[in-house]
């Protein structure tokens, strides 16, 4: 399934009566647009309510794992009886002040729901609908239960009009292409994901919507039994990202051994007072022998290192600083950038996708919850920082930088 985003302005609103507001008014709901991509702003926009009236605006998301998840902010009219999501300020709810997509960003499991969860686009040839309701005063629960007074309907892509997505399998090697629409020439994104394993599409879709052909690569398989190695010495990059990484592991070893390594250390690890795994000590006081780390000194391209300053998964703060300074001593920092931001947990993710602080995660065959850190508030702000830096990073050295292509090695 393809997206067309064209001419699609608003599903509208299912417009209802209410008995507060009097037999003749008429609330409108609008969302615009009503289909985009999960990076897009959209705009929502309430009409004929009366003077300084209360509203609550509630979002709600059905995961494609069955759960629900929701957000909602509270709302007063202004004079002319309208209220705008990016110019009137929530008063409370799950996120305050002007946030235009607070409802996306705060998202979480309506109460009831099961523990552990996270939000995270599997299908991504489909959309995330979401539904945007408008209720009667400031209401906090029991929305199910609540007549809302208009509703409109938002279709957020990963997959923008016209990238296509192949399957490919082969060689050993497990992953997706997703290509953009066009003639071309394209330049090529190669996106990893970390220790959980997997295939993980969603951001690469999202890549590919902005111009990147971009092969999302299952090199760490959730299956443990049969991770294989990768030979990565076919790639000559242009540029790196690294988000909520690390330099620190066995070098020159296959990957099974150096999750053997991590194991090892399994006894730093420690639990917070709701008993939520944290993580970041294991690889903690970082080494200083050279075997235990990559030689960031050796880089030759632009490297762009994002770390959230309240990761509790991963000593990802303490690792970008020694990695600037190796490279400092190597004389090569002037090709690193770091993008630190307060407040941010682990999980860095594309922009005003929800705020996941801890949720549940398979580690040595048992199910714990694992402490990801952040503040809601903060880790969405860096969330929609970061993308946009990033995606100007990859188009300045991918289709601008006046340096030389190194030769491709494939």
């Amino acid at each position: 399934m393809v997206p067309h985003f064209g001419e699609a302005k608003s599903h509208g609103g299912a417009l209802l009566a209410s008995p507060m507001l009097g037999t003749c008014a008429c609330p409108l709901l609008e969302v615009r647009p009503s289909r985009g991509l999960v990076d897009e702003k959209f705009q929502i926009a309430v009409e004929n309510l009366p003077p300084a009236h209360k509203v609550t605006l509630h979002s709600l998301h059905q995961s494609e794992d069955g759960d629900f998840w929701e957000a909602f902010g509270f709302y007063v009219s202004d004079a002319d009886g309208r209220v705008t999501a990016d110019r009137h300020e929530s008063l409370g709810g799950t996120y305050e002040g002007v946030e235009p997509m607070g409802l996306l960003w705060s998202l979480r499991p309506v109460p009831g729901s099961r523990t552990g969860l996270r939000l995270r686009k599997k299908h991504v040839a489909s959309p995330m609908v979401v539904c945007i309701s408008m209720y009667e005063g400031h209401v906090s629960q029991r929305f199910g239960e609540l007549v809302a007074l208009a509703c409109a309907v938002t279709e957020r892509w990963y997959m923008g009009p016209g990238v296509r997505r192949v399957d490919v399998r082969e060689g050993g090697v497990t992953g997706t292409l997703f290509l953009p629409q066009g003639p071309g020439p394209f330049a090529g994104v190669l996106d990893m994901w970390g220790g959980g394993g997997g295939l993980v599409e969603y951001r690469a879709a999202l890549l590919a919507s902005h111009g990147f052909v971009t092969m999302a690569l299952e090199y760490l398989p959730a299956d443990e039994s049969r991770t294989a190695d990768i030979e990565f010495g076919y790639f000559d990059p242009r540029c790196c990202v690294c988000i909520s990484g690390s330099h620190v592991h066995p070098i020159n070893k296959p990957i099974l051994s150096v999750f053997e390594e991590i194991k090892e250390n399994f006894q730093k690890t420690r639990f917070d007072e709701n008993n939520y795994l944290i993580w970041r000590d294991v690889i903690l006081p970082l080494p200083s022998e050279p075997s235990m780390k990559v030689d960031v000194g050796r880089i030759r391209c632009p490297l762009l290192v994002i770390v959230g300053q309240d990761d509790q998964n991963w000593a990802t703060v303490e690792s970008a600083e020694d990695m600037q300074k190796m490279m400092e001593e190597a004389g090569n920092s002037h090709l690193l950038t770091i993008l630190s931001y307060p407040g941010a947990g682990h999980l860095i993710e594309p922009p005003y996708s929800p705020h996941i602080r801890a949720s549940n995660f398979v580690l040595r065959g048992d199910k714990v919850i694992m402490l990801w850190g952040g503040q809601t508030k903060p880790h969405a702000d860096a969330q929609e920082d970061s993308w946009k830096k990033i995606l100007e990073f990859l188009q300045l050295h991918l289709y601008h930088s006046q340096d030389p292509a190194p030769l491709a090695r494939l």
